[in-house]
């Protein structure tokens, strides 16, 4: 991999709202919508966030029904060489959205 590429993927990773980004994704795909009452920050400030992790090729989406949902690529992390084994467990956010029935699910 080219040293460019390495570091647009460590810059990507470098911010903490994307990096907590990153550590939820762990858990399970997650759309916007999420991550919005998460992080107390605009749509259009999530989105962007995921679009400098998408460019950097961390994370893929796919629409399901009228959502679209972000995943991690786990293969570029790889070329990375980035663990997400060292990121912390933020799943406990994934379930206070739950509890809060602000989680989406879909079947499509």
């Amino acid at each position: 991999m080219e040293i460019s590429k390495i570091a647009d993927g460590l810059k990507a990773l470098g911010d903490p709202t994307r990096l907590q980004m990153v550590a939820l994704m762990k858990h399970r795909d997650c759309c916007v919508c999420e991550f919005t009452p998460i992080f107390n920050i605009s749509q259009p400030a999530i989105s962007r966030h995921l679009s400098r992790l998408k460019s950097a090729g961390l994370v893929t989406e796919s629409r399901k029904g009228q959502w679209v949902f972000y995943s991690l690529n786990q293969s570029k992390f790889e070329e990375l060489g980035f663990s997400l084994t060292h990121l912390p467990d933020l799943s406990e956010k994934l379930m206070e959205l739950e509890e809060k029935g602000l989680l989406v699910n879909c079947d499509a």
